[in-house]
């Protein structure tokens, strides 16, 4: 019987071969967690749709586990967007020094803007906003909202 060799100390190898996700694969779940909310989805009907259970759902929200292709395939059918929604936006990173094309840089107030749409409060308070259709309410709430922002 062989036996199972196991992993070099080699650090460069164990970065390569490591399971742990990376910027990546915590800015993938977040748009997962993003779409579920917009949906008013909860993690247990997203869990059923999928076969998984909620836990695994969160897993995979807070970048705990990665999400594989055909897993990605198959939230894109069930949140209804393509695959390319959960790359968007995503950081920017680097590999040997050089930029790695495909992932536009944010500012921090364009972070600051996308972290606070992933919350329930951010939702929740742009769902509300845009269903008043009274033009002058929604300018003097944007004016009262500025005016707190300020205070703080």
């Amino acid at each position: 019987m062989s036996k199972i060799q196991e992993p070099s100390d080699d650090s460069e190898g164990d970065e390569r071969n490591s399971r742990r996700a990376n910027a990546i694969d915590i800015h993938v779940g977040s748009r997962v967690r993003l779409r579920r909310m917009v949906l008013g989805m909860s993690q247990e009907k997203l869990g059923e749709q999928l076969g998984l259970t909620f836990q695994q759902v969160q897993k995979y929200e807070k970048g705990v586990n990665r999400i594989g292709a055909g897993r990605l395939f198959d939230l894109s059918h069930v949140l209804g967007v393509p695959i390319q929604f959960f790359y968007e936006e995503a950081p920017a990173y680097q590999i040997e020094g050089s930029s790695h094309g495909g992932f536009a840089e944010r500012s921090p107030a364009e972070n600051d803007l996308v972290d606070f749409m992933a919350t329930r409060e951010g939702l929740e308070l742009s769902r509300a906003f845009v269903r008043i259709s009274d033009t002058r309410v929604r300018r003097s709430l944007l004016e009262l909202i500025r005016s707190l922002a300020n205070e703080a």
